[in-house]
């Protein structure tokens, strides 16, 4: 049985969401990171840092949603479409991956650590103008790139769907702004059953017994 230990509107939902699209069956166990349960003793032999999202498969045990996804998709997946037979549309679907991850991602992340994440004495406010910039070139790199149809790769969804849908609505949670067609492609991206069934799970699983 795979189990995915995660925590609401975390990063674990991008993991969460591809178990859903690739049809799984998962266990998920929800780990209160507000409550400090990511640094017992139990979870960071999980994961290094305390954090979400860890999968067990098996033997494995695997951290960074990054790994989870791709791994996910490549052990589970052969005729989903998230990860494309082609190794040309594969190389493009890594890409976009590694740009949310590395580009899109941080500035936001940025805002959330300084807005709420961070214990309230290390929050500096002064950094928010700068991350919010960031994010404003980070977006407009992709603007250039994006070429308005629903999907990033091949005209099919795959994982590049899933981290780009899911930062972008991180950005508006955020409350930056998206240029129309970019939230267009966003709403396109949470309109997902899978995504409606990840979100469904994530807050049972976080519900007191």
């Amino acid at each position: 049985m795979i189990t995915l230990y995660g925590f609401p509107a975390s990063r674990s939902l991008r993991a969460a969401w591809t178990l859903e699209e690739l049809g799984l069956a998962y266990d998920y166990h929800s780990i209160d990171m507000m409550a400090g349960e990511g640094q017992s003793e139990v979870h960071l032999a999980r994961h290094p840092d305390g954090k979400v999202p860890v999968l067990e498969d098996g033997e494995l045990v695997l951290f960074e949603s990054l790994a989870i996804c791709r791994y996910l998709a490549e052990r589970y997946g052969e005729t989903s479409g998230l990860l494309p037979a082609s190794p040309v549309e594969r190389a493009q679907v890594d890409q976009w991956m590694s740009f949310v991850v590395s580009e899109l991602e941080q500035p936001l992340w940025t805002q959330g650590k300084h807005k709420f994440a961070l214990p309230g004495e290390r929050r500096v406010p002064a950094v928010l103008p700068t991350a919010a910039w960031e994010f404003q070139r980070a977006l407009a790199a992709l603007q250039r790139r994006f070429s308005g149809d629903d999907w990033l790769v091949g005209g099919r969804f795959t994982l590049a769907d899933v981290f780009m849908g899911h930062t972008l609505s991180w950005a508006v949670r955020f409350k930056n702004r998206l240029p129309l067609e970019l939230e267009a492609y966003r709403e396109r991206c949470m309109s997902r059953p899978a995504l409606a069934r990840a979100v469904e799970r994530e807050k049972r699983a976080a519900e007191p017994e």
